[in-house]
């Protein structure tokens, strides 16, 4: 009786430890909520590697063996590490004038492997922070290489630079990186139906449907005016309004990602062989090692993307590619290269909901969270950008969410289905493609990103 007594104040002493944060976790559902895994994070880390710090921890100080190991952690903990070589090529491209091309090509290689650090980052600080600070963490810095080249290039107002690269990435995510995980994880299980939760799916969805409205409205409202100067500030007026609500709405889903209903969004961690997180998972680096090391790659990550926004006009010009095509198609696959090769590995691991919560997810935080921002920053810096994406963009944003929507409806998945979803983005790369027309700056917004032309008539 006495031995069950000890045993049972043993559990409940060891659970109050646990609670109170003086006992290493020790399951596996414990340690995932520690460190707000998502199914960003959990992509991501299907790019990384072990590694051996077997010769770093010879060295005797102290402080040079840790800033070593976090050094190697950091920039060798990739499978894309190889691609870092980029980016001193990029600077040295662009002080001994090598050409603008040569700089915004190696500019681009270079982001790659700077997006997919942060995200390490970001997880390491959340394993310190909790679940829900990481998860903010997350829901900010998972797209930071689009906001930082979007504020760039908004204040050297190409405003239409910032358009195209942020709908490129909303496209992207849902035709192109979705389509591929569909089509491989439905060629690779072939032989078995491919499930998913819809509940996430029907979430995204719903928030992405309103953020098209928050486009649709600001078009129809130019095409309603009467009076050019009158509704090019009607639309702005409406922009912003729209802006507030849809950042709005983002909270909302952040709360309700992060607090009301985060089993929602809990990627499932598979059992055999380690194939998303091992048992002995902890964090590699210090908290103050990796916030220094995340404001270094964001300020790494501005400085490419400054090279980018100043050289993508003259790598148009060299490459004979449209600024519309290079914006829309190429800077959203090379600077989320990583995320994507992540989730299309997944789904050859039949784990589809990671694969959806990756593309459903950078899509809505870029249409709810990026978009309305740059709007705001634009607002507060004195330039007039809105909602009005023009009636191409903004018909191919509608189309390719009502057919994502659709291919999601019923909770299953098989090949077809993602190849429809690969070749509509095929269609609509050839479309931007073989589309040219003259970038407008800050100062032609004050009629609202409405182009005339030679008749002096509002052009589409």
């Amino acid at each position: 009786m006495a031995g069950k007594q000890e045993a049972g104040k043993s559990v409940n002493q060891e659970a109050w430890l646990l609670e109170n944060g003086n006992i290493k976790l020790l399951s596996r559902e414990n340690r995932r909520a520690s460190s707000g895994r998502t199914a960003h994070s959990m992509s991501s880390s299907s790019l990384r590697k072990k590694s051996d710090l077997a010769l770093v921890s010879k060295i005797r100080v102290g402080f040079l063996r840790m800033f070593l190991a976090n050094l190697q952690e950091v920039l060798l903990g990739t499978k894309l590490a190889i691609l870092f070589l980029a980016i001193p090529l990029a600077i040295v491209a662009k002080y001994c004038h090598f050409g603008n091309p040569w700089v915004f090509g190696l500019s681009l290689l270079g982001l790659t492997p700077l997006a997919e650090r942060i995200s390490f980052l970001t997880e390491q600080l959340a394993f310190y922070t909790g679940p829900t600070v990481g998860g903010l963490l997350n829901a900010t810095c998972g797209n930071a290489t689009e906001l930082i080249i979007a504020i760039l290039a908004l204040t050297q107002h190409k405003i239409d630079v910032v358009k195209y690269s942020l709908l490129g990435s909303i496209l992207s995510n849902l035709l192109l990186v979705l389509g591929t995980s569909l089509l491989c994880g439905g060629i690779a299980n072939i032989s078995q139906e491919q499930k998913f939760d819809r509940k996430q799916a029907d979430v995204n969805s719903l928030l992405l449907m309103v953020g098209l409205l928050c486009h649709v409205l600001p078009l129809l409202f130019r095409f309603a005016g009467k009076s050019p100067e009158l509704t090019a500030v009607g639309t702005l007026q409406l922009s912003r309004a729209s802006c507030i609500v849809m950042l709005v709405a983002y909270i909302a889903y952040l709360v309700f990602q992060l607090w009301t209903h985060r089993q929602l969004f809990e990627a499932q961690e598979g059992e055999e062989n380690g194939d998303v997180a091992s048992d002995d998972e902890k964090p590699v680096i210090s908290f103050w090692g990796g916030f220094i090391w995340l404001v270094l790659m964001t300020g790494v990550v501005a400085l490419l993307s400054e090279y980018v926004v100043a050289t993508i006009e003259d790598a148009s010009d060299s490459w004979g590619l449209s600024v519309s095509f290079i914006s829309v198609i190429l800077l959203p696959i090379v600077g989320n290269a990583a995320e994507h090769a992540g989730a299309i590995i997944f789904a050859f691991k039949n784990k589809l909901d990671i694969s959806l919560g990756v593309a459903l997810g950078s899509a809505t935080q870029i249409a709810m969270f990026v978009v309305p921002l740059c709007v705001i920053v634009s607002w507060i810096i004195g330039i007039k950008m809105d909602l009005d994406f023009n009636l191409l963009e903004t018909g191919s944003l509608a189309m390719s969410i009502l057919i994502t929507a659709l291919t999601l409806q019923d909770g299953t998945s098989h090949y077809l289905k993602g190849l429809i979803l690969l070749l509509s983005y095929v269609v609509i790369g050839a479309c931007f493609f073989v589309f040219r027309a003259p970038l407008s700056n800050g100062d032609s917004m004050e009629l609202g990103f409405m182009p005339t032309n030679d008749q002096g008539m509002m052009s589409v």
